[in-house]
């Protein structure tokens, strides 16, 4: 099902980076491109929500639906933290541990897939959990203010960041662990 209501908001999502993307390279106010940016991801965020809850509800789930959607999450971290890394917003061994991982566990479901073996590498909460403080702590590097006169969306952003590293690499250790023993079947 290549063109259903949740599959193009997941194609919405991938659309979206090089919008995202591109505010800053308008001749804008810093904080109006950080305002714009930071509405344009959550906004396109929260259709990774909506998208799965539509697909269920809707009964359109479909195998092609199921590989979009960690691909269109992943290419829009990955795009985000590219921006902020070069906006000095995130360390570059923050961005190189959640790229690198995201790179090495879509490789492993690849090759796991090819095995025969992909649901010893399925999706499990640890990731899902990964993700969410990802979607949470970049809309507010990007917005890198003040809200409501309290809250310092840089310093909260970094805090996020680095507890969506440490569920980076414990879903990695998670997923790799239980790749092991088909790993190891395989290699004899």
């Amino acid at each position: 099902m290549f063109l259903t209501l949740p599959t193009l908001f997941t194609w919405a999502r991938i659309v979206a980076i090089p919008l995202i993307v591109g505010v800053f390279y308008l001749d804008l106010a810093k904080e109006t491109q950080n305002l714009f940016a930071t509405v344009l991801f959550v906004l396109v965020a929260l259709t990774d929500w909506l998208d799965g809850y539509l697909a269920r509800k809707l009964n359109q789930t479909s195998a092609f639906g199921a590989f979009l959607d960690p691909v269109a999450d992943k290419i829009l971290v990955c795009a985000a933290l590219l921006v902020l890394l070069e906006l000095g917003r995130v360390n570059a061994l923050v961005a190189l541990v959640i790229i690198g991982r995201e790179l090495a566990i879509s490789a492993l479901r690849e090759w796991m897939a090819q095995i025969g073996a992909s649901g010893s590498v399925a999706v499990h909460m640890v990731g899902k959990l990964k993700t969410t403080v990802q979607m949470i702590a970049i809309p507010f590097l990007l917005f890198d203010g003040t809200l409501f006169g309290l809250l310092h969306t840089r310093l909260w952003g970094a805090w996020m960041m680095y507890v969506a590293v440490l569920l980076t690499i414990w879903s990695m250790v998670y997923y790799l662990k239980k790749a092991l023993p088909e790993i190891r079947a395989k290699a004899r």
